[in-house]
């Protein structure tokens, strides 16, 4: 099937280009895309600017209730979507995977449907009124990855239409098969130009970046492709939002118990096959309890089975494209030949498909690139510690903070540690758990800005003080 790599002001445009998305699970096609070109999107910027004053007008009630039905749409298409994301994402249909994204991406946006940041009153007397106003910012630019395509399109169109503004979205040239149907599905709730997209080469995301007429815009992605997009924007001071890559740590105290966290540490790792952001990248355990730990793990593994997507009973599917898939097997074949131990896994599964086992490795240590690089899939390094401190400050020694958790049977002591961590979010006994009424971002390298909840709601409005 062919789908169109643009949707601008409510129709569908079909550029002269086609681009075959990969099935990483077959190596075959999920579809094609006409992609889109240059003039497209600036034709996307145009129609979301010309759009962005009635929306931005229309009223609180009726933007509401726009987002609320487009939570509905997306339910009411929900195995359309989560089958389109399994063909071109390669997750499993089951488990935590495409049917849970479609599903979170409904939830997250009835919950934007209802945030809120009503005027503020400094003071509001017979002397003095001084009210803080909030208005939309304009044509928003959502960049997205290809890990998660429909949440975290979901993520970065549903706040910024929320508060008025108006978005031209860009997919992953890997995955823009659900986001571009998703785009099309919801023009039924929407006005046109309030929400358009354009599928096509990495250089569309640069016109977004450094467009005059974008007011800001949201990436998730790398941090080296972060900073350049820091750099597009930088000559038109745009408003950013940039979730970036991660390196999270995990630290078991000596007082753990393997047996109860081993779940929780292998989902907190492997979610996605370990293509997250803030998935558990660096497992820190104490000397006397690491063979226990990694002995559970390794026991929790043996059960979770890595295949196709559309098998029903798959748990984890293939990476998602062979640049991520040869970094993962030249990650793994490095430590193994600085002397770590492969626990479980450590080769490719033969086949078609970009399929790699669960990898657990111990006896890894910092300063092989598998712990001090994030590796974006399914292989865990197991670290041996002796000194508390010195493992948070490990965990620390690397210029990225997205996530980091602490795992004990002293809830007291564990949340003390948690927040020694460098992160933006910090976990006891769980690793990775999000929420849409709790902001989310990272520090350092990790990028800047929050998503989620009122303060994610924030991100997509500029302050407006009236004094009288």
């Amino acid at each position: 099937m062919t789908y169109a790599g643009a949707i601008i002001a409510g129709s569908l445009e079909y550029g002269e280009t086609l681009s075959t998305v990969a099935n990483p699970a077959t190596g075959g096609s999920a579809g094609e895309v006409a992609t889109a070109d240059a003039a497209a999107c600036e034709r996307a910027i145009g129609a979301a600017r010309t759009a962005f004053a009635d929306w931005a007008a229309t009223p609180d009630a009726d933007r509401q209730a726009a987002v609320s039905r487009c939570a509905d749409i997306i339910e009411e298409h929900a195995e359309t979507l989560a089958q389109l994301l399994t063909a071109e994402q390669g997750k499993p249909l089951n488990g935590m995977g495409a049917r849970f994204e479609v599903g979170g991406a409904a939830a997250w946006t009835r919950h934007t449907a209802t945030l809120s940041l009503p005027v503020e009153y400094v003071q509001d007397d017979d002397d003095t009124h001084i009210a803080i106003h909030r208005r939309p910012l304009g044509v928003v630019a959502a960049i997205t990855p290809w890990n998660w395509p429909l949440m975290i399109a979901i993520w970065q169109i549903m706040p910024a239409i929320r508060a008025g503004n108006t978005v031209v979205i860009k997919p992953s040239p890997f995955t823009p098969l659900t986001t571009l149907k998703l785009v099309e599905l919801l023009q039924e709730a929407l006005p046109p130009g309030v929400l358009n997209a354009v599928a096509g080469p990495d250089a569309l995301g640069a016109i977004l970046t450094s467009h005059p007429d974008v007011a800001k815009v949201c990436f998730t992605g790398s941090t080296a492709t972060g900073r350049k997009v820091m750099a597009s924007a930088a000559p038109t001071v745009k408003r950013l939002t940039l979730e970036l890559g991660g390196n999270d740590a995990g630290i078991v105290l000596p007082d753990a118990d393997p047996a109860a966290i081993a779940e929780g540490l292998f989902w907190g790792a492997f979610i996605n096959n370990g293509q997250t952001c803030a998935a558990l990248k660096r497992l820190f355990v104490h000397d006397s309890i690491y063979d226990a730990v990694c002995d559970a793990l390794v026991a929790y593994a043996a059960a979770v089975k890595t295949g196709p997507g559309t098998d029903e009973d798959s748990m984890l599917g293939p990476l998602q494209n062979e640049m991520q898939f040869q970094k993962v097997v030249r990650l793994v074949d490095e430590a193994r030949a600085s002397g770590a131990r492969i626990l479980t896994g450590g080769s490719p599964t033969p086949g078609n498909g970009l399929f790699y086992p669960i990898t657990l490795v111990a006896d890894a240590k910092p300063g092989m690139a598998l712990v001090d690089d994030e590796q974006f899939g399914p292989a865990l390094p197991i670290i041996r510690y002796t000194d508390v401190d010195e493992a948070i400050a490990a965990a620390n020694a690397v210029d990225v903070g997205l996530g980091g958790s602490i795992w004990s049977s002293d809830i007291a002591r564990a949340r003390d540690l948690a927040l020694q961590l460098e992160c933006g979010t910090a976990w006891v006994n769980k690793h990775g758990a999000i929420r849409p009424d709790t902001p989310f971002g990272g520090v350092k390298a990790s990028g800047f800005g929050v998503e989620f909840g009122p303060h994610g709601l924030g991100e997509f409005l500029s302050l407006r003080v009236l004094h009288d």
